[in-house]
């Protein structure tokens, strides 16, 4: 669905000012929902029960049916005409199942243990597979001369490492705030509340200007600094802290990082792709982060929960155990951002490449340039 967004997006607003607005405004409401999501989980589960967090989407996937049939002009797709690569998507699907079930259950066997090696060279042959079957596949999920352009490849990559850190704050962050530091369903969702709304606000009313004004470089880098500092703030999170003192600072890097790096993400992903391209590069960036967000929380988890298993087993206090786990997966969060940080710093393009499209390298997308002004 996230990819057919950003293919309308790219298809109605070609003009990169109005494009990187469109942007905007989408990452605004996907914040705006996860606001609203934060707290409507919160209080939904503290009131009735979990399951209803999952409950409840059912009448929200009914209006979002109903309101797409109405306002969405009918198009006619390329259907199976061409074919589809339906060995490709096996190949694909079973590496990254098997890859995450091979993190997974490291926690029972260990990470050199014969079941681990060899069910994760198993993975990596069924992706080395995969990736010879785009190269000869007639209809490829993913043809493989995408990634000859500078900022399709330099996207997809940052992505890949600045997504799992996010995952790991959301997901590890709130068992720290719930475990250690004693917090509720709903007050859990007020308490990462900041990271959504600053986020959302700032995609609506900043990120395009800075985009335009400034130049994608301008904007993702010091983006990536906030994120690497806000990450570092949980590492040193105590057992014993407080609010104010040890997540809210924390909460508000992130917020603006986040609020100003995804939008510059995506139109750095976007940047190259003609029209005929952009469901291409669009669900390139989508599906990168969603799979390297699932497989880096994966092994965030599972190394955390191993850290707090040894601390335990030595008898540490479980308070301290469970932060002592959190921390070693904050560390490594991190360090994922902060490797993004190096990429970016390497693969995206300053203001002297101007904002027109000659042909490159790259055969079917073209070199898309920034100029000043």
């Amino acid at each position: 669905m996230i990819r057919r967004i950003t293919d309308i997006i790219v298809t109605l607003f070609p003009e990169p000012r109005e494009q990187a607005r469109a942007i905007g405004v989408f990452s605004f409401v996907a914040a705006l929902g996860g606001s609203i999501g934060l707290l409507a989980g919160g209080a939904l589960t503290q009131a009735l029960n979990w399951h209803w967090i999952f409950l409840v989407n059912l009448p929200i996937g009914i209006a979002a049916v109903v309101l797409g049939v109405r306002l969405l002009e009918p198009e006619r797709g390329i259907g199976l005409a061409r074919g589809a690569d339906l060995a490709g998507a096996l190949l694909i699907t079973s590496a990254l199942m098997l890859g995450i079930y091979t993190i997974v259950e490291t926690e029972r066997y260990g990470w050199v243990s014969a079941p681990t090696l060899g069910l994760g060279a198993l993975a990596l042959a069924l992706l080395a597979a995969f990736v010879a079957r785009q190269a000869t596949a007639r209809a490829p999920l993913v043809p493989l001369r995408v990634f000859r352009s500078r900022g399709v490849a330099g996207a997809n990559l940052i992505g890949a490492l600045m997504v799992p850190g996010m995952f790991g704050f959301f997901f590890l962050g709130t068992l720290y705030l719930q475990r250690v530091l004693g917090y509720g369903a709903l007050g859990v969702g007020l308490a990462i509340l900041p990271v959504t709304l600053v986020g959302g606000l700032l995609s609506l009313r900043v990120s395009a200007r800075l985009n335009v004004r400034f130049g994608l470089r301008a904007v993702l880098l010091p983006s990536l600094v906030l994120m690497v500092l806000g990450l570092a703030w949980f590492v040193r999170a105590p057992v014993h802290g407080t609010y104010a003192a040890d997540v809210l600072p924390a909460m508000l890097a992130l917020g603006v990082g986040a609020g100003l790096g995804f939008p510059a993400l995506m139109s750095l992903a976007m940047a190259d792709a003609t029209p005929s391209d952009s469901g291409l590069a669009s669900g390139l960036i989508s599906t990168t982060q969603m799979v390297s967000g699932a497989l880096g929380l994966a092994v965030l988890v599972t190394l955390a929960a191993s850290r707090t298993a040894r601390l335990l087993a030595i008898g540490t206090p479980l308070p301290e155990a469970l932060t002592g786990g959190y921390h070693l997966a904050f560390a490594i969060s991190t360090a994922l951002v902060a490797a993004a940080l190096f990429i970016a710093a390497l693969a995206v393009p300053g203001r002297e490449r101007t904002s027109e499209t000659s042909e490159g390298p790259v055969g079917a997308l073209p070199v898309v340039r920034q100029r000043d002004g």
